[in-house]
């Protein structure tokens, strides 16, 4: 039989009995596999794919929704994938209309490389912001902070999805509750007995990624960070907001370099829902 054209190809949910082939797709075009992080985004999100006839994948994206459950406030794109042997054939624009298109009214972000920003400007997606990837080995600054961190508690989860939706704009609930399980380690920040700031940190590969970064001030974010970085030996790596600029400086100055930038886009809605002053990085630039 003919193999069928690329544009005949269906659209379909994935699910994790994709996980597999979603890392595949991943290693194929030279980024880490990351089954941790698709695996997560595969329960908090709906993934989408194209199926290749010869096996594996075409493409695939994950949509995550916030807000009410039918009614959602954001959705964030991530994981926007074409394999190598399909690339520049249209594809990535077909999977990302289909997903526009299921949205509806849906106001949408993404975080984008420079290669991938002209297709989503050509959507219809403009660009409200930056982030900085920065990644090292985190070198303690002396004095510590007199901000009072400590562990997570299960008791604590309350509290900090006030703070996240407070500070996000939309409720997080399904995935911020994932976060003990999906983290290797989860801290708080009190003030008088009140958290005032959460981060999380969680494996990817040889790396920690510290994500959500959620703090009252830069003095708060800089003493999670600390902490965080306290309790392991691998490399840290975050997307911080540049308009953070007394962070990345700070951080910068402490072991972590500078890897890439990425524009914040947005569809359907002029600037991000909530207060960017106290969000500091997102879970992952994946889901937002």
């Amino acid at each position: 039989m003919p193999t069928p054209s690329l544009a005949a190809l269906p659209i379909r949910r994935l699910t994790h009995r994709d996980l597999t082939a979603c890392a595949d797709l991943s290693e194929d075009r030279g980024w880490p596999r990351e089954e941790h992080k698709w695996g997560f985004l595969l329960s908090a999100g709906r993934g989408y794919g194209i199926d290749d006839p010869a096996g594996g994948l075409v493409a695939a994206c994950v949509v995550t929704e916030y807000g009410p459950h039918g009614h959602p406030r954001l959705g964030a794109i991530g994981m926007v994938l074409v394999a190598e042997r399909y690339a520049r054939q249209g594809v990535g624009r077909r999977l990302m209309r289909h997903v526009v298109a299921l949205m509806d009214t849906t106001p949408l972000t993404l975080h984008a490389t420079p290669n991938g920003r002209p297709l989503y400007e050509e959507l219809g997606f403009k660009s409200t912001g930056r982030a900085e990837m920065v990644c090292g080995h985190f070198t303690a600054p002396q004095p510590v902070s007199g901000v009072v961190t400590r562990a997570a508690t299960a008791e604590d989860l309350t509290s900090i999805l006030r703070l996240d939706e407070e500070v996000f704009g939309a409720d997080r609930t399904h995935v911020i509750a994932r976060l003990p399980a999906f983290a290797d380690n989860l801290r708080v920040a009190e003030d008088d007995g009140r958290i005032i700031g959460y981060a999380a940190a969680w494996p990817n590969m040889q790396t920690q990624v510290v994500g959500p970064l959620i703090a009252r001030d830069t003095e708060t974010a800089k003493a999670l960070l600390t902490s965080l970085a306290a309790v392991t030996d691998r490399p840290l790596r975050t997307d911080i907001d540049v308009r953070h600029e007394e962070l990345l400086d700070w951080v910068k100055a402490h072991g972590l370099e500078s890897v890439a930038f990425n524009s914040v886009m947005t569809y359907g809605i002029a600037e991000l829902p909530g207060d960017w002053r106290r969000r500091f990085a997102p879970l992952t630039v994946a889901a937002g």
